[in-house]
């Protein structure tokens, strides 16, 4: 893994090829990332047996009250249960530290965290993938932790220490790496499509029943798959005259042959794990929970490649934020890190399919190294200004496009317009 990672020179791939940025900025989901069902935790004190206190590594006992939160949620993976495996044992290691954990649900985190670390309160720090990490760092909210890691990301991938910067300064502790793929039934669907053709032409025939989310994020690799691109070197957006217009006019097909476009994460993970549908596109954060549904008979391929070349989904950075507002800073920073060691983040790793930001761990699941292949091929997020103003306006479009029938062409130019606009772009 770590040659698969280090071969990727994000620096350079961003820069040169930001005007074929086949993107979209995503919100992980799994938004950006999926939508997992959360609600507000109960607060997790330390038990009074103490395991090893030398568990704690290089960052030393961890003292102190910390407010963290997560999305993880009960939705179709098990980033849950990997959260309080190692949070347990964190706790049990450190009986001087409190935990208030809550779980936010996806859709609602980076609004709340915005207005409440405005206000001068907050998490103390919180994981999530790195959509909004621009947008939220130049608003000062969250802590330049640059000086704090001096020395301490030795391990971790390039793409995913880039993916923790804005304007070369850290605001997060890289935890994992996140791109989708398609996921099927292999006891329904004897030979995965691997052209878009193909993956038409099965939907029509019945073979496959496909399912989609009408978001910018999952929908966003099919871009590159009909010559798609979000912006030009210089910032403005281009999907207007690229092919994003042909992908939605794909995405209308698709829904006519019989694919199902959800509104809702959480309704197409659960007819997938039922069988109602058996091909979609989602994220590693979902292996575990389609694992138990549907065992052995779960693959994973790449999206499929379309007239202009291979899909190209985008690649996007999990992390631990520290939030300006951050009672102990100090304390925060070393119970991130405390996170992601080797030993912690390999739960993630078995449990839950996380791609790991240390490229030293071993993947042995098949399935997670399919995600692994995918977050290679993908597309890093890179956070310049200009991509505050994609997701709103191209999810409007893809609405539009999905439910009022509206051509694809006219969508993608609206939707430029009105980004470029926003960018105060000509």
């Amino acid at each position: 893994m770590e040659e698969k990672f280090q071969s990727m020179n994000t620096k350079l791939r961003v820069l040169s090829t930001l005007g074929a940025l086949a993107i979209v900025v995503g919100a992980c989901g799994t938004a950006a990332t999926p939508t997992p069902a959360g609600s507000t935790g109960a607060s997790a004190s330390a038990p009074a047996t103490s395991a090893d206190p030398g568990s704690s590594g290089a960052t030393g006992a961890l003292k102190g009250e910390l407010t963290v939160w997560h999305s993880y949620g009960s939705g179709a993976g098990t980033e849950a249960t990997a959260l309080k495996t190692v949070t347990d044992k964190i706790i049990a290691a450190n009986p001087e530290l409190k935990l208030t954990i809550q779980d936010i649900k996806f859709d609602a985190l980076f609004k709340k965290f915005e207005l409440e670390a405005a206000s001068g309160g907050g998490p103390d720090l919180f994981i999530a993938p790195n959509d909004s990490l621009g947008k939220e760092a130049r608003a000062g909210l969250f802590l330049d932790v640059t000086s704090k890691l001096e020395g301490k990301l030795a391990n971790a991938s390039e793409v995913s220490v880039e993916g923790s910067k804005v304007e070369g300064k850290l605001y997060m502790v890289p935890e994992s790496l996140k791109a989708v793929a398609a996921y099927y039934d292999k006891s329904k669907v004897a030979t995965p499509p691997t052209t878009t053709d193909e993956l038409l032409a099965a939907i029509k025939g019945g073979t496959v029943k496909a399912g989609f989310l009408r978001g910018s994020y999952h929908a966003f690799g099919f871009w590159a798959a009909f010559g798609g691109k979000l912006m030009d070197d210089k910032g403005k957006c281009v999907a207007d005259t690229t092919g994003v217009g042909d992908a939605y006019k794909y995405f209308q097909e698709t829904q006519t042959a019989g694919a199902t476009w959800y509104e809702k994460y959480d309704d197409m993970a659960a007819d997938f794990k039922s069988g109602k549908i058996n091909y979609i596109v989602d994220g590693p954060w979902a292996s575990g929970g389609y694992k138990e549904a549907l065992k052995d008979n779960l693959a994973v391929v790449p999206m499929p490649a379309g007239p202009k070349g291979p899909a190209q989904p985008l690649t996007g950075v999990d992390g631990w934020y520290i939030n300006t507002n951050a009672k102990d800073p100090d304390l925060a920073v070393n119970f991130a890190l405390e996170m992601v060691k080797p030993e912690n983040e390999q739960v993630f790793v078995d449990v839950a399919g996380h791609i790991p930001a240390d490229s030293t761990i071993t993947i042995s699941d098949p399935l997670t190294l399919k995600f692994a292949e995918a977050v290679k091929t993908g597309f890093p997020r890179p956070q310049v200004t200009q991509l505050d103003n994609f997701w709103a306006n191209f999810d409007n479009a893809l609405t539009l496009v999905l439910t009022k029938n509206e051509a694809g062409l006219k969508a993608a130019t609206d939707a430029c317009v009105k980004m470029n606009g926003a960018n105060k772009i000509p």
